[in-house]
């Protein structure tokens, strides 16, 4: 195996455990942004596709709000019902 195979297996790895969804949200924004489109039909393609990632950001970001605040609103059931042993 070469070095450059190693350095380019171990940055695929790389936090290969911690993706979240906002990770995937870059790679598809990496790989949408890297595409030429050819005609006007792929051009408007991709800006619905730019558009529609935007949403899914938007949603993600607010679901992930979401789940913070039920994590704490579960945290502080939690220790009421510990205090109330």
């Amino acid at each position: 195996m070469s070095l450059n195979r190693n350095w380019q297996q171990f940055l695929l790895d790389e936090g290969l455990d911690e993706k979240g969804i906002f990770t995937y949200i870059q790679g598809l924004q990496e790989i949408i942004a890297n595409i030429k489109p050819r005609t006007m039909t792929e051009k408007r393609r991709l800006a619905l596709a730019v558009n529609n990632l935007r949403e899914v950001k938007r949603h993600a970001r607010k679901m992930q709000n979401e789940m913070m605040v039920l994590q704490e609103k579960l945290n502080v059931l939690e220790e009421s019902l510990t205090e109330g042993e």
